[in-house]
């Protein structure tokens, strides 16, 4: 039988996460070249979830708030979900603490074809909004095509094939973008830019394109959280426990690729969150997949929207810095700390 959920005894851990998540969803709103007061902000939200709230009626504030900076902080919310939980699932079948949704090519496959996409100009002969993300989403699936095959071919999905092929993917992917670059130097700055990540401009419409991607990959990976904590054993024991490995492997990847390609298709790319979170959770609540992956998810969708908050205030005059910059300026740093204090560290 495969699949499993996370009981409901091991939910009360990620309580707290939740209402962080609240509580940045909140923060996010606030935040922005529009003035704004807590009250009001307070208000109109309150007013959104039908709490009728006294006060005054201001449509333009109203629509700042509930048609911008709420569905920007949503998107945020997700993207860092998926990365997160991409992550942890990309650690656990790899059985790699370093693995992350770059591993695999994945993510750069989807800048590749974003920057192809602009350095054609192909939102601007299609006319529509999401010929970028849709060929972000297309090139993500393309690396993971061609890792599936290239491990195929060295011998099976086992896990040395599918890291082997995933860095050849990733190194081939890295040549062709910086080609599209040196080639496209008019689209240079959108190109550096869309890499970087971000939400500036990015809302409702996104999400949109977003959901389907994550829906479906979370279901991939629900459906074998059973077996991704099987394989943790190993490739033989995980085959005497009669897990067809083979099989298991293929959809985590699948799922784990699936929610990566859709956050890189509305955000650019944005690392460390994929990496973070997931070992951050790892210690404080456990390895087991069900737990860790809510948890990573709740914890990776705060990260974000936080890092989006910042991204929109640290500059002056409304400003933005790229969100991938800042995950990797707390990133970095978190990461070394989480090297330097785990347990059983020693000195050799």
């Amino acid at each position: 039988m495969t699949g499993t959920f996370p009981r409901a005894g091991n939910l009360p851990a990620a309580l707290p996460l939740a209402l962080a998540g609240l509580a940045s969803l909140a923060a996010a709103c606030l935040a922005g070249a529009y003035p704004t007061h807590p009250g009001e902000v307070a208000r109109i939200l309150g007013r959104a979830v039908g709490i009728p709230l006294p006060g005054p009626d201001d449509p333009t504030l109203t629509a700042v708030v509930l048609d911008l900076r709420l569905w920007r902080a949503v998107l945020a919310y997700g993207v860092g979900a998926a990365l997160a939980v991409a992550g942890g699932v990309f650690q656990g079948v790899l059985r790699n603490p370093l693995a992350d949704p770059f591993t695999l090519g994945v993510s750069g496959g989807a800048a590749f074809g974003a920057a192809l996409s602009l350095s054609l100009g192909l939102a601007a002969v299609t006319g529509g909004l999401f010929a970028t993300p849709l060929c972000a989403l297309a090139g993500g699936g393309a690396a993971l095509a061609a890792v599936l095959t290239l491990s195929r071919l060295g011998g099976g999905l086992r896990r040395e094939t599918v890291v082997l092929a995933g860095i050849v993917t990733a190194t081939f992917l890295s040549a062709l973008l910086s080609l599209v670059k040196a080639l496209n130097e008019e689209s240079l700055a959108g190109i550096v830019f869309w890499i970087m990540g971000g939400f500036q401009g990015r809302g409702k419409a996104e999400l949109a394109l977003f959901l389907p991607c994550f829906a479906a990959g979370m279901l991939l990976i629900g459906i074998f959280l059973r077996e991704l904590d099987i394989l943790l054993l190993g490739e033989t024991q995980a085959r005497q426990l009669g897990v067809a490995t083979g099989r298991a492997r293929l959809c985590l990847l699948a799922g784990a690729s699936l929610l990566t390609a859709g956050a890189v298709a509305v955000s650019g790319v944005i690392g460390f969150i994929g990496l973070v979170a997931p070992h951050a959770c790892r210690r404080l609540y456990g390895a087991e997949h069900g737990p860790l992956l809510v948890n990573a998810a709740l914890c990776g969708g705060v990260l974000l929207v936080l890092s989006d908050l910042a991204a929109r205030t640290l500059l002056p005059d409304g400003a933005e810095l790229p969100v991938g910059v800042v995950t990797a300026l707390f990133g970095g740093p978190f990461f070394c700390f989480l090297l330097l204090s785990r347990p059983g560290r020693t000195g050799e």
